[in-house]
């Protein structure tokens, strides 16, 4: 797993990218913690989403710019 920084807000997951379409995502406490999208910044429970585009956006740039590795590739 490589590591990924989102662009919005900072916080670091681990990636592994299998194939353009296939992405695992491992979140830390202190990264969900920190997503706005994830629920951080909200005490509503149903506020809270599964995923974060700013971060999906944030891998994808950094696969298209070659900073983690596509396995199928």
């Amino acid at each position: 797993m490589q590591p990924v920084e989102c662009d919005r807000c900072g916080c670091s997951v681990l990636v592994t990218k299998n194939s353009w379409q296939h992405t695992t995502v491992q979140w830390t406490a202190e990264a969900r913690a920190a997503c706005q999208e994830l629920g951080g910044e909200s005490d509503d429970p149903t506020a809270r989403s599964r995923s974060c585009t700013a971060m999906r956006d944030s891998i994808a740039r950094a696969a298209v710019e070659g900073r983690i590795t596509i396995l199928d590739d």
